[in-house]
């Protein structure tokens, strides 16, 4: 596992992760697509593609979870520049905040002003059906609220203000955008708030009830940092989760045990429509 070096401040690290990405690919991306676990398809529909695995990105973590390819693919979806994450960094992995957020980073320091952000996510309402999309509206950052928070730390005025608000962290515009895509090809799409813990165990039925009782309506082990950091650096985001499976299926009903194999499998059963869907946003934009 790499680590940062004491003496670098996170925009430098972000600086020189992004020079490295532009010796590979230098036409600047627009967009940025984080795409979660089993959600790596939608990088086989970018065109005249570069490929620059993790590992050959100064800096960068390695991915080490199943269903996470570990590349970033460079390229256009229609039109528009995109820079595509197959993989992402957790804090279960070991890796700090800075460290998990540094791609959204120096994909922002190229030039993306947007990150769509995909996950996937265990359902809190038991209308909820494994394979649906839910637009997210709003999260509940619980690792990020008991310290694990990407802004911790000397702040650098480069990369955003000290005290930036999350109060419009998801954009009303996109999540606009992403309801007309959904209409026009007929897919549906639910909406509601998304709540992370650091995991990388499944949560208790106990901790299922409370995350319910909150106001979440899906939990997974990701997203928020990168939105946070994200917005801290004035990037409009878009985040949609796939269920995977309903974690809470009823007050009265004994959660069924997840399997990550089978989250996998759910998702990427799913990735073809999220695929889609956000080919459509970015049409669009």
């Amino acid at each position: 596992m790499r680590e940062f070096e004491n003496s670098a401040s996170p925009f430098a690290v972000a600086s020189q992760a992004a020079e490295a990405i532009r010796q590979r690919h230098p036409e600047a991306p627009r967009i940025a697509i984080v795409l979660g676990t089993g959600l790596g398809g939608l990088a086989d529909r970018i065109a005249a593609p570069t490929s620059v695995p993790f590992s050959e990105i100064p800096h960068f973590p390695r991915s080490t979870v199943v269903g996470h390819a570990g590349r970033l693919v460079l390229g256009r979806l229609g039109s528009v520049p995109v820079a595509a994450m197959q993989g992402r960094f957790h804090l279960y992995e070991g890796y700090t905040p800075h460290q998990v957020v540094l791609p959204v980073r120096a994909l922002h320091l190229l030039g993306a002003d947007i990150l769509i952000v995909t996950n996937a996510a265990g359902g809190l309402d038991p209308s909820q059906r494994a394979g649906d999309l839910l637009l997210l509206r709003d999260h509940i950052g619980l690792a990020m609220m008991a310290g694990g928070n990407p802004l911790v730390g000397a702040n650098d005025e480069r990369l955003g203000p000290r005290f930036p608000a999350m109060t419009n962290a998801y954009d009303v515009e996109l999540a606009a955008l992403a309801r007309g895509v959904a209409d026009a090809q007929e897919t549906p799409l639910r909406e509601g708030i998304y709540a992370m813990v650091s995991g990388p165990n499944y949560e208790s039925p106990a901790e299922l009830r409370f995350l319910r009782t909150i106001g979440a309506d899906a939990v997974g082990m990701s997203t928020v940092p990168e939105v946070i950091a994200a917005r801290h650096m004035g990037m409009r985001v878009l985040a949609i989760s796939v269920v995977t499976n309903v974690a809470l299926a009823g007050a009265d009903a004994t959660p069924q045990e997840p399997s990550h194999l089978d989250v996998v499998a759910t998702a990427e059963a799913a990735g073809d429509r999220l695929a889609a869907l956000i080919e459509g946003v970015v049409a669009r934009l």
